[in-house]
């Protein structure tokens, strides 16, 4: 169908995108899995009518982007069929991030494509085989990503990258960064880990590791041909300005949405053609941001496991604009601490999810910001 064009989008009646956890089950064994996946599928998850219904309650804030997530949304048989029936009946342009197992077939991407499927994203967390493999726990996934990535490449599907930063690829981001480029992707989408599900916080990043890496992916954002995103590290989005700053008639290589860099025309050469849209603002936790989990419960995120409501009790669109949770988590002013007191909180808002997962507090400050606010340098209490 002909997708009308969406209307202004208001983040304290509509979010931007829309995270559904279709299924748990995953042959995966990933060291950082937020979801803590499980082999099979639990019976409690949302069924086939109760997916279907969720789809029009999402379509009905405005069509957001809807992507389909888990566990493994390869593992759910009814999977295209609700892709279909988003994209075709409701006018949503659908993506999803489906794990690196012997699912992902030729036949699977070309019924992707039948469908209408407006990316797949893949993981790769390792430019070779030693590095992904360790962090995916399963010998073979890097080989079986790849050859994925291949289909999606014969087919001309649009191929989004995501990476998670840990202290395993630190050293590697470099070389990540090289074979997003060499396998024509339009988006790279770089994932800071938050300590949830069998995440650690040893295998986190100190703030100053967080600064560094996003100051060099601004700059990589601006000689690569592809789009680059921070995930849970929404003060990218100061550092963008920052930078930006630093170079007099230059914009801000830094998408307002969610911290996406390579804007086309924002920097030298091209950038690969992105179906998807930019959003009008930031989006965080909760504002703009939201989470289905696979049994119908609501959170800000997937890395905020604070629970706002059901699907199964409650309307979507009411969990999103009435729950106190998300109210709270779209309120700048009831920041705490050094993220309270900045001038870029507007602007950033800091990862609520590892506030969270941090000190218990999803209001506090986010912990692995290095920048100092410039009303605490100056001595005054805010």
């Amino acid at each position: 169908m002909t997708r009308p064009a969406p209307a202004a989008r208001d983040y304290a009646t509509d979010p931007f995108i829309v995270i559904w956890e279709v299924t748990r089950a995953c042959a995966l064994k990933c060291l950082h899995c937020r979801a803590e996946a499980q082999y099979r599928a639990d019976p409690n998850q949302l069924t086939h009518e109760e997916g279907l219904a969720l789809i029009d309650r999402i379509a009905s804030m405005n069509r957001p982007l809807l992507v389909f997530t888990g566990g493994d949304p390869l593992m759910r048989p009814d999977l295209f069929e609700l892709a279909r029936y988003a994209i075709e009946e409701k006018g949503l342009s659908v993506s999803m991030t489906p794990s690196a197992t012997p699912r992902v077939t030729r036949s699977a991407v070309e019924k992707a494509k039948e469908v209408g499927l407006s990316r797949w994203a893949f993981s790769l967390d390792g430019s070779c085989a030693e590095i992904h493999d360790r962090f995916r726990g399963t010998v073979g996934s890097f080989d079986t990503t790849m050859r994925g990535i291949g289909y999606l490449r014969e087919l001309g599907i649009p191929i989004q990258v995501n990476t998670t930063v840990s202290r395993y690829n630190l050293h590697d981001l470099a070389n990540i960064a090289e074979r997003v480029r060499e396998m024509g992707a339009v988006l790279w989408s770089l994932f800071f880990l938050v300590p949830t599900g069998r995440a650690a916080q040893k295998d986190m990043i100190d703030a100053e590791e967080h600064e560094a890496v996003m100051r060099w992916l601004y700059e990589a954002g601006q000689r690569m041909p592809y789009g680059v995103k921070a995930t849970e590290a929404p003060h990218y989005r100061r550092v963008a300005v920052q930078l930006s700053a630093q170079r007099p008639g230059t914009a801000p290589a830094v998408d307002a949405a969610d911290g996406s860099s390579g804007d086309p025309g924002s920097a030298p050469g091209f950038k690969r053609a992105d179906v998807l849209g930019r959003a009008p603002k930031g989006v965080n936790d909760g504002d703009g941001f939201l989470f289905i989990g696979h049994t119908g419960d609501v959170y800000p995120s997937g890395f905020l496991p604070v629970k706002c409501g059901s699907v199964r009790e409650e309307a979507l669109e009411d969990i999103y604009r009435g729950s106190p949770i998300m109210r709270s988590l779209r309120d700048k002013s009831r920041l705490k601490g050094k993220c309270g007191a900045c001038e870029f909180k507007r602007l950033c808002g800091g990862s609520r999810a590892r506030a969270f997962a941090v000190t218990g507090d999803m209001l506090e400050s986010d912990p692995c910001c290095a920048y100092i606010p410039a009303a605490l340098r100056e001595g005054i209490r805010p």
